[in-house]
């Protein structure tokens, strides 16, 4: 894609003041290369008072809360449109206040982020299915002022708002809620580094899937429970029964561990092999890239028209490099056969016989999407996983993630 496309699809897909920062960083980088920019990520004085090798006892004893209901902080970066990340944390969120504790949620919004409009951002999740309602409040959080006294809890959901988190004066408790391995989101350089230490903290983590609450406590010595995943069977339903000539892929290109360009190789081939296989592109406005064949443009749509676009699949290509998606699971909720690149992070959170494991070589992608489609009994064995999907006895992530928030709370870790 060349530049005025990438400058359009960046306005359309972040808006003015992001797309404005991005600008005015890469101008620096390109005509001033010998100018050291700061940090963006965070904000330099939490890293700066962060001394992570001198450890802090934080959840070293029992919190018994208010008749067992606990006042809590939870500081985590601003929330968008497109953000799966932030729209599960959310969901989890409502869990503790569905258990009748207090939350306030602080917005972490450094030089990185645009500037935060809290009216406009609580407008933009009630527009959204994904968000759920929450009574607490909803804050910007200042370093020069950090959080209001008082709570028995402070929760991380960010690498970089666990620096924040740190910070709090009081006796609360720290919780680091990790739903990636967040270092492997950068080359090795100073976000790598701040992001890795912020697993070495003293924090208690709940972890997203057994996949990285063990990588956590193995690498990092961290104590840290993790929640398993599971599909909502009421949004994701098996509709139609005809038989399916469409595949889908989840297209990401601002998220490199989705691999969008390595996904887009393969489908190419897809096209080029089977040019009667629609190819239907969900997660982003793919309209300003350059895509190599013909293909249906879902962009970023609301979750509650995902399952109408699933039932037109055979199959869905999801890769994910580092912490597995949810994406697989709703896949065969809707009788789509996922195809899923072959990795520990993979199969370490959810190893199932209905799911195409695959290394990562385009063609072999191409010929497992293709065959697919072409089984013969393809519509009895899409009926088949949504069948198991729905009778599958899934574990509660919401009873598994307040179950370990309290007993974290009423033990001596």
């Amino acid at each position: 894609m060349n530049a005025l496309g990438r400058a359009f699809t960046s306005l359309k897909t972040e808006g003015v003041r992001s797309a404005a920062w991005r600008s005015a960083k890469f101008l620096a980088n390109r005509f001033s290369p010998f100018v050291v920019t700061p940090l963006s990520s965070v904000y330099r004085e939490d890293v700066i008072a962060v001394d992570w090798t001198k450890p802090r006892n934080f959840n070293g004893e029992s919190i018994a809360g208010s008749d067992g209901k606990y006042r809590i902080a939870w500081v985590i970066t601003p929330p968008s449109r497109t953000s799966g990340g932030h729209q599960n944390a959310f969901r989890f969120m409502s869990f503790l206040e569905e258990a009748g504790h207090d939350l306030t949620v602080y917005l972490y919004s450094p030089g990185k982020f645009p500037v935060v409009n809290l009216e406009e951002i609580q407008s933009m999740m009630q527009s959204m299915s994904a968000y759920p309602e929450l009574a607490g409040e909803l804050k910007l959080y200042d370093p020069a002022t950090g959080f209001a006294p008082g709570y028995d809890a402070i929760v991380a959901s960010d690498w970089e708002a666990t620096y924040a988190a740190y910070r709090y004066e009081g006796a609360a408790k720290r919780f680091y809620f990790a739903q990636d391995f967040e270092p492997f989101f950068f080359a090795e350089g100073s976000d790598y580094v701040l992001a890795e230490n912020s697993y070495r903290l003293g924090f208690h983590g709940i972890a997203a899937g057994q996949w990285l609450g063990e990588r956590l406590r193995t690498d990092y010595g961290m104590s840290c429970d993790a929640y398993d995943f599971a599909v909502d069977t009421t949004r994701y339903t098996f509709a139609n029964t005809a038989r399916r000539t469409e595949i889908a892929f989840y297209a990401r290109p601002p998220t490199p561990r989705r691999a969008t360009e390595f996904g887009l190789l393969a489908l190419s081939e897809v096209a080029r092999l089977r040019p009667d296989i629609t190819i239907n592109l969900v997660g982003w406005d793919m309209s300003g890239y350059d895509v190599p064949f013909p293909y249906v443009n879902h962009k970023a749509v609301d979750i509650a028209e995902l399952d109408a676009i699933y039932n037109r699949c055979a199959a869905g290509l999801v890769l994910s490099l580092t912490n597995m998606s949810l994406l697989p699971m709703e896949l065969m909720a809707s009788g789509v056969v996922p195809v899923v690149n072959d990795a520990p992070n993979t199969r370490g959170v959810f190893d199932s016989p209905d799911v195409e494991y695959v290394p990562m070589s385009p063609r072999a992608i191409a010929e497992r999407l293709i065959a697919i489609v072409d089984r013969p009994d393809a519509v009895e064995n899409g009926a088949r996983i949504a069948r198991a999907v729905s009778e599958t006895d899934w574990s509660d992530p919401a009873s598994q993630f307040i179950g370990s928030f309290e007993k974290a709370m009423r033990t001596a870790l």
